[in-house]
């Protein structure tokens, strides 16, 4: 994920690198520096990430803290400066949404600091210009994303932890289709919604209503989804009498702090949405709409971060004890060529070679065998070159039955469906889709200056929030 934010927030610095050639003529020589210096940065900070984001340093502890606090702090620096560079160019645009909506008492006028002097290319320039403000997202995210995974190695220098062996569980497509065909669908609308948004905001009165209505309507039906699913989800984990995971682990609980005080952003523009309309002495048809948006922003991410905080603190299922071993026998031509360990055995990591445990396999089939050292009865093979070779996650049903199962199976489309809904709601204020922005009723209440200072404080964290459990939540699909 960082590694695909890093690759846009190079295309950014390119573009601004391309921008100040054009305009080089009345542009300070530290334009043209700054990009330069971004993309080494960028650049080596990834390589590093990639190459040592699981240490644990154990040596020159002291000077390893300070430099690794240093770029937790630079990137924080830098994901400031990219809010503040976005946030400066979405007022410009908002104040025009709020004059074709009838707010025209607004007379706040913006500086966008436009360059004294012709461009050399008009037509780059365009594309420079507006291209930068479309990636400045991506480069928003990248930088809170290398300051949490910073934080966590900071965290973790001098921690001492119990060897064992960590097993790495892939992502599977097997089981989530009805999760993912759910999710796909919402994400399809959802690109559809904001294109239209874009183009009718700010056009004329009646089509900023139409829009600003659509996009709440969406948004309603999105949200209760996604509370409906939630819900599910922790009725099933209320159903199940599994015990929490309360080890000591530094990015577990930095997954949940920030998914807790991201959350704050949404809540603060929610709230401050539902007393503007109920304070406001006028009300449009469409800002009604805003209301169980509101309320259902404020339940849904509650719901959520209950459903992924349990999700990521449930310890991993384990083989019951009352059920048997396996053993997986390959044979070829009639006779045995190895037996691998027993099914409990691989389950836990170990290996042995002990032979008196359990019932053994062939062909899928199993007999029984005494604690008395019965013997299996023989089973004749129907075609001479013949082998069994299963994995021991081929006989993880065998641990389950049936019930648990299907709740395994309805928790991970849960999971798959929810990550594909957080990046939905990633998409909207991302690219400029804003309706705290564009709707007028909180300006008229609040005033202007207030309410754009708290939108541009609380939209940053609602923007990485979404990003953030999308990222959670797919941890959760394939612990699942």
């Amino acid at each position: 994920g960082i590694t695909l934010f890093a690759v846009i927030t190079l295309i950014l610095d390119s573009f601004k690198i391309g921008y100040y050639i054009d305009f080089s003529n009345c542009l300070s020589p530290t334009e043209g520096i700054f990009p330069v210096t971004h993309a080494v940065h960028t650049i080596l900070q990834v390589y590093f990430l990639w190459c040592h984001a699981k240490d644990i340093i154990q040596s020159f502890k002291t000077l390893e803290r300070f430099g690794v606090i240093h770029s937790v702090f630079t990137n924080l620096l830098l994901w400031t400066n990219g809010v503040l560079t976005e946030s400066k160019h979405q007022l410009n645009e908002h104040k025009e949404r709020l004059i074709t909506l009838g707010f025209g008492n607004i007379t706040i006028v913006l500086d966008d600091h436009a360059p004294q002097c012709n461009c050399t290319t008009t037509t780059l320039c365009s594309i420079f210009s507006q291209g930068i403000y479309y990636l400045y997202p991506f480069n928003i995210e990248y930088h809170i994303l290398a300051s949490t995974m910073l934080y966590v190695l900071w965290k973790n220098i001098g921690r001492k932890v119990e060897h064992h062996q960590q097993h790495k569980t892939p992502f599977k497509f097997h089981g989530i289709t009805v999760g993912m065909i759910f999710g796909l669908i919402v994400l399809t609308s959802t690109i559809a919604i904001v294109v239209v948004y874009l183009i009718q905001i700010g056009r004329s009165k009646i089509k900023s209503e139409l829009a600003l209505t659509m996009f709440y309507l969406h948004a309603i039906f999105v949200l209760a989804l996604m509370c409906t699913a939630g819900i599910v989800a922790l009725l099933i984990y209320r159903l199940e009498d599994r015990s929490l995971d309360n080890s000591k682990n530094p990015a577990r609980k930095l997954d949940a702090e920030l998914l807790v005080g991201t959350a704050a952003g949404s809540w603060l523009l929610s709230w401050g949405s539902i007393l503007a309309i109920i304070c406001a002495q006028a009300h449009p048809k469409y800002t009604w709409y805003n209301l169980p948006y509101s309320v259902l922003v404020i339940i849904e991410k509650y719901i959520q971060n209950l459903f992924i905080i349990e999700s990521i603190h449930r310890e991993q299922e384990k083989v019951n004890d009352d059920i048997k071993t396996l053993r997986i026998v390959t044979i070829s031509r009639g006779s045995t060529l190895s037996l691998t360990a027993s099914y409990k055995e691989i389950y836990n990591g170990r290996a042995t070679r002990d032979s008196r445990e359990g019932p053994c396999l062939f062909q899928g089939s199993t007999c029984g065998r005494e604690n008395n050292g019965g013997a299996c009865a023989k089973e004749e093979m129907s075609q001479e070159n013949s082998s069994v070779m299963h994995s021991a996650s081929d006989f993880s049903f065998y641990s389950r039955n049936p019930v648990t199962n299907n709740k395994r199976r309805i928790l991970k489309n849960i999971a798959a469906f929810l990550f594909l809904c957080n990046l939905s709601l990633w998409i909207p204020p991302a690219f400029g889709c804003r309706p705290e922005y564009d709707n007028g009723l909180e300006e008229i209440v609040f005033g202007f200056e207030p309410w754009i200072i708290v939108v541009n404080l609380a939209m940053p964290f609602s923007i990485f929030y979404r990003m953030h459990s999308a990222a959670s939540l797919f941890e959760v699909n394939c612990k699942t």
